[in-house]
């Protein structure tokens, strides 16, 4: 199945964490996994048919390992690498919203890491946030948009190093009209395909 994608920059870290820095590259990338059929499949970042990015440079499937794909690509500023999965289920079922996608980025030239984001596919209640279980380790993201961000690079850190010891992970979020939305995403494979990025774009653990 294919799927389409918008890959979105880190929002600035901050003590409100109210503005998010604007997407400078969007792109559809490919990304093969098993969601539903009514789904469509960024960064952080979403699953899709690869296409030429504006700074000429195409996507590059790292590898995939179960639910999880890693790519790379580069930019004007440098090297991206992440990775991409989609959830095992969604909750409730037959929801109007896009497929949503969680996604793990490194920016070396940038000297970020590790950013986490959850793509829910619909516009999240202002103001709201977002809940992360892995594994009985509960975090909280903020709401921008139809995504959801750790607050900060430590936060950032700490969820994917759940990720990389736990079973699964479950999001909940609220849209601005609907029922509160449940994503449980299996983390098998995820580890060897943080690898697979660390690896491109040099990122030490």
């Amino acid at each position: 199945m294919r799927c389409r994608v918008a890959l979105k920059r880190r929002c600035r870290y901050g003590a409100d964490m109210r503005e998010c820095r604007p997407l400078q590259l969007s792109f559809l990338v490919g990304l093969l996994f098993s969601i539903s059929a009514a789904a469509y499949a960024e960064s952080s970042k979403k699953p899709g048919e690869a296409a030429q990015t504006t700074s000429g440079s195409q996507p590059e499937r790292l590898g995939t390992a179960d639910a999880w794909t890693a790519y790379a690509y580069s930019e004007k500023t440098g090297k991206v690498c992440y990775l991409a999965g989609a959830p095992k289920k969604s909750e409730p079922a037959g929801g109007k919203r896009k497929p949503p996608v969680a996604m793990v980025t490194h920016r070396p030239s940038e000297k970020i890491a590790n950013v986490v984001s959850f793509v829910e596919g619909y516009p999240l209640k202002e103001g709201s946030e977002v809940s992360l279980d892995i594994a009985g380790a509960k975090f909280v993201l903020f709401a921008k948009g139809d995504s959801a961000w750790a607050r900060t690079p430590e936060l950032d850190k700490s969820i994917v190093e759940a990720m990389t010891k736990g079973k699964q992970a479950v999001v909940k979020g609220t849209p601005q009209k609907g029922p509160t939305t449940t994503d449980t995403y299996s983390l098998a494979g995820f580890v060897q395909a943080l690898a697979l990025i660390d690896k491109a774009c040099d990122v030490k653990r």
